[in-house]
């Protein structure tokens, strides 16, 4: 009878045990996060945009794949293209709306800038989208 106590006292400890010891997945056990697709006007596939009038150039940013829960972060910067010089647009909103428009500002005239684009999910910050373009103002 000790013999069989002794088998079933290690028995149920092996059962407590065990499914403690299983290897844990890591980042909260969810489901992971769709990647972010976006599409903006104009696209920002790093081209160059032909030179408008400007002063001000409009911006929409799209995003097509499933809105994380907790939304996302855009940011966006425009500067002199291949310049030191501190960028002379920069802002960042946090959405959850599938569509925001932006206007860039201060566009310096005849000269090449660049526009970079940053979604980031606010879920998981290594779900990211970027993408740049060229533009200049008459």
């Amino acid at each position: 009878m000790k013999k069989f106590s002794a088998v079933l006292l290690i028995a149920v400890i092996c059962l407590a045990i065990i499914p403690a010891c299983k290897k844990s997945k890591g980042g909260g056990g969810g489901t992971p996060e769709t990647p972010l697709v976006v599409e903006t006007t104009p696209a920002a596939t790093g081209q160059v945009e032909a030179p408008a009038p400007g002063p001000d150039f409009p911006l929409k940013v799209e995003v097509k794949s499933t809105m994380p829960s907790s939304g996302v972060k855009i940011e966006i910067t425009a500067r002199k293209d291949g310049s030191a010089d501190p960028a002379f647009f920069t802002t960042t909103r946090n959405t959850s709306n599938k569509i925001e428009n932006f206007i860039i500002t201060g566009t310096p005239k005849t000269v090449i800038c660049v526009v970079n684009i940053k979604v980031t999910s606010i879920t998981s910050a290594t779900n990211v989208w970027t993408g740049t373009y060229k533009y200049s103002s008459k």
